[in-house]
């Protein structure tokens, strides 16, 4: 970390770290602003952003419509959030995990699922309680979900790191480009964010919401409370901070992989210079590029829904025609899964699953004579498509059309 690169601000809060890195120091980072911040640079993207996240809402106010808020949505950020930090899976391995039980899944695999499951678990907590959430309790709570089956982790998930780290450099400090304060720093610093995450204080009045997204995630980035798994909880307090202000929570982490460069370089402005409107920036942008997808996603899925029933003409309330509305939802599936979720029995599940089947909608993925994956690939191709591709859709007609 070069003395250069920080403001004299940054530089003011610098602390020797303790032995063997007695030669180095780490930054303090100041308490998050509560004030207004300089924002003319990132005002256009904010306009855009707070447009984008206002339609998104009446969507989901006006309409019937789950996809809003798909668990399919949480599977994908979930992947994209482990695979920055390096933990690599995929949304077809994730929800065949959710389908098998997943006992003898791959250690990444579990991980990221258990990053989906945690959405599931404290969206719902956030959307209740409000910013009154957010404790140092939850990030502990957060961490400990994220990490749990992490075979590589070496300190308690949930705990405080109580070691000297660093970022970049490899595992040479000297050649780091941002050292987070020493250990014991670590509980007064993360009580900051806390306190900024509850949103209590002057920003209520002075920061809109994208603008504190951006702000308490570079500080909690910058505290780096945890040895590992930093990355993972403080993409995590995005959606959080969105469903706790109720709003429809959008998970930013396939913008983010996409666009790491960037984000990487906006974290460093801020952290490093107090620069705050490139992160801004960058988070009003991810707000609008998630909603733009969002929406293509959408369209392109009732779309695929339209074409599939007019490859066979399934018998309306049908076990089958029902099916159609799950797969978005659910494009892998076991006949198990199907029959919860349609309230049908083991018999109706398959008939349905077969002309599904017939239709080209499903195809079974195991070879098994038990316990059979099936997969809804045109869905899975258009909810998994890298982001910013435009969907694309089978071509019209049936590949194995028949009358019921």
């Amino acid at each position: 970390m070069k003395r250069s690169d920080l403001s004299h601000a940054i530089r003011e809060t610098l602390k020797r770290l303790p032995a063997p890195y007695a030669s180095h120091y780490g930054i303090i980072p100041p308490p998050p602003p509560e004030d207004g911040v300089p924002i003319a640079q990132a005002a256009k993207a904010l306009d855009d952003a707070r447009g984008a996240l206002g339609k998104i809402d009446t969507i989901a106010a006006q309409m019937k419509d789950p996809y809003i808020v798909s668990r399919i949505l949480t599977r994908r950020e979930a992947v994209s959030s482990s695979s920055i930090e390096g933990t690599q899976s995929t949304l077809d391995e994730i929800l065949s995990v959710e389908e098998t039980g997943g006992d003898d899944a791959e250690d990444a695999a579990r991980q990221v699922r258990n990053y989906a499951v945690a959405l599931d678990d404290f969206i719902p907590m956030a959307a209740k309680d409000g910013d009154r959430i957010f404790t140092i309790e939850l990030v502990k709570d957060l961490h400990r979900a994220v990490m749990k089956d992490d075979p590589d982790y070496q300190d308690v998930p949930g705990e405080f790191r109580t070691r000297v780290v660093w970022i970049g450099g490899g595992g040479n400090i000297a050649y780091s480009s941002m050292n987070p304060p020493p250990p014991d720093d670590v509980p007064g610093c993360l009580a900051q964010t806390v306190d900024y995450l509850r949103n209590e204080g002057m920003q209520q009045m002075t920061q809109g919401l994208i603008t504190r997204m951006a702000i308490a995630h570079t500080h909690f980035e910058a505290v780096h409370p945890f040895r590992d798994g930093n990355g993972r909880v403080g993409r995590l307090l995005l959606p959080l901070m969105m469903a706790a202000e109720k709003h429809v929570p959008l998970y930013l982490s396939p913008y983010i992989e996409a666009k790491k460069g960037a984000y990487y370089s906006s974290l460093k402005d801020a952290q490093q210079r107090l620069d705050w409107q490139p992160i801004i920036a960058f988070m009003a942008d991810a707000v609008t590029g998630t909603v733009d997808e969002l929406m293509k996603t959408r369209t392109a899925l009732t779309e695929l829904s339209d074409r599939w029933s007019d490859r066979r003409k399934f018998r309306k309330g049908s076990a089958a025609a029902r099916a159609l509305e799950e797969l978005p939802h659910y494009p892998v599936v076991t006949a198990k899964r199907l029959g919860e979720l349609l309230g049908i029995s083991p018999p109706q599940a398959h008939q349905a699953i077969a002309q599904l089947e017939e239709a080209g909608i499903l195809a079974e993925r195991t070879g098994y004579s038990r316990n059979r994956i099936y997969a809804a690939s045109e869905a899975l191709n258009i909810i998994n498509r890298p982001f910013g591709e435009e969907p694309i859709l089978p071509a019209e007609g049936a590949p194995d059309a028949t009358a019921e």
